[in-house]
């Protein structure tokens, strides 16, 4: 009898797992993300952060945030 390798399967089988749950964080912080951005610039607030930078974090909506970052992950201002 010939005893077959699984090793090759399971390791696809953690792959989709990892892949699924990926794909649903990166769902989850796009829709909860300007509430997540709310809620840790709160902190940083309560923390004794730079309160300028909390309130100027939260003037602008993610999406319009993230279409500002340029290449290497900087604010372009625009």
């Amino acid at each position: 009898m010939k005893r077959s390798n699984k090793s090759g399967q399971t390791m696809v089988e953690y792959i989709i797992i990892v892949v699924i749950i990926a794909i649903a964080a990166i769902a989850i912080f796009g829709v909860f993300g300007d509430t997540i951005r709310a809620k840790l610039s709160g902190a940083v607030n309560e923390l004794g952060g730079d309160k300028d930078a909390a309130s100027q974090a939260l003037e602008k909506k993610s999406k319009d945030w993230l279409k500002d970052l340029d290449a290497e992950g900087s604010d372009t201002g625009r």
